[in-house]
């Protein structure tokens, strides 16, 4: 049979909870749905631990039609939906995505690439950050407009010194294992690009030294070595992040089934869905159930097991 999916499962290694499946238990959820598991590999990282099934599926089997894309839109959704809280994330994840040989990868920047959200490590320079926090935290839940509401945590901004960007650049850490990852793309031959409702000014230095292919965010402006509590041109909203997922798969080459994107935020719902493998990192409530696949490790390099990389 040929292989249709990988089942790809993972977990943290300091939590065994009594409910998480067996080898032998989870085969057997797998063929309840009508897949036969031909191959198992394991994987493992700081903190964390998984297994990627390679699968096929008998056409009928598990109450589903022989159309080529049921068994990821209906059996798999099933499937994933009975594994749902034995203690793993598990997701079912097209055998044309982990084995395509070109692939793009597009993430979010705050708190997915960075553990941070810089609007709120800037704030905290004007003693306005527990008011932006929750101005962000809403806009990520997707309660507010982020575009109206950006411009209002901006304007918080406004007669600061300039010099901030470079103390809050430096503040800025990567997420655990995001550096890894990007390698790994590289090393295997694809695209990693970034898309951030965040600021340019904190992103290029970060791009640069990540090496990234495409790095896309909004422009802070200033005048006279002042922030003016606006930014330049178009916010980066979600339509803008889906826009740059397509653009840069068109632009490489790349069908929109081999991209993965990845974020934690309502803003990033739109790229989400659009994407091959759609991954919610930490994410939001609205995020998750819109994505194919969930990462709570706080270990970004997940990722590459996810996408077969």
């Amino acid at each position: 049979m040929e292989i249709c999916a990988y089942l790809v499962s993972h977990h943290r290694l300091d939590d065994a909870p009594s409910s998480r499946l067996d080898a032998a238990a989870l085969d057997a959820v797998l063929a309840s749905h009508g897949f036969a598991v031909h191959d198992c590999t394991t994987f493992e990282g700081p903190g964390y631990a998984g297994t990627r099934r390679a699968v096929s599926h008998t056409p009928g089997a598990g109450g589903t039609t022989a159309d080529a894309r049921d068994p990821l839109q209906t059996s798999g959704a099933a499937l994933v939906a009975e594994l749902r809280g034995d203690g793993a994330e598990h997701a079912l994840v097209a055998a044309t995505l982990i084995e395509a040989p070109r692939k793009l990868l597009v993430m979010d920047v705050d708190s997915t690439l960075i553990q941070q959200e810089v609007i709120e490590l800037l704030a905290a320079h004007a003693g306005r950050e527990a008011e932006v926090a929750a101005v962000t935290e809403a806009a990520m839940r997707g309660e507010l407009d982020f575009a109206g509401s950006l411009h209002a945590r901006v304007a918080t901004l406004a007669g600061l010194d300039a010099g901030v960007i470079d103390e809050v650049r430096a503040a800025v850490v990567l997420s655990e294992g995001a550096r890894e990852l990007v390698e790994a793309f590289h090393a295997a031959g694809h695209l990693v690009g970034v898309v951030s409702g965040g600021f340019i000014q904190i992103l290029t230095p970060l791009a640069e030294e990540l090496g990234l292919d495409f790095a896309v965010a909004n422009d802070l402006s200033s005048a006279d070595g002042l922030l003016t509590g606006t930014v330049t041109g178009d916010v980066v909203d979600a339509a803008t992040k889906e826009a740059c997922l397509r653009r840069w798969a068109a632009d490489a080459g790349i069908p929109l089934e081999h991209t993965i994107a990845a974020g934690d935020g309502a803003n990033d719902l739109l790229m989400v869905r659009a994407a091959g493998l759609g991954i919610a990192y930490r994410a939001k409530p609205a995020l998750r159930a819109a994505a194919d696949a969930a990462i709570d490790v706080p270990r970004l390099d997940i990722v590459r097991h996810l996408a077969g990389v």
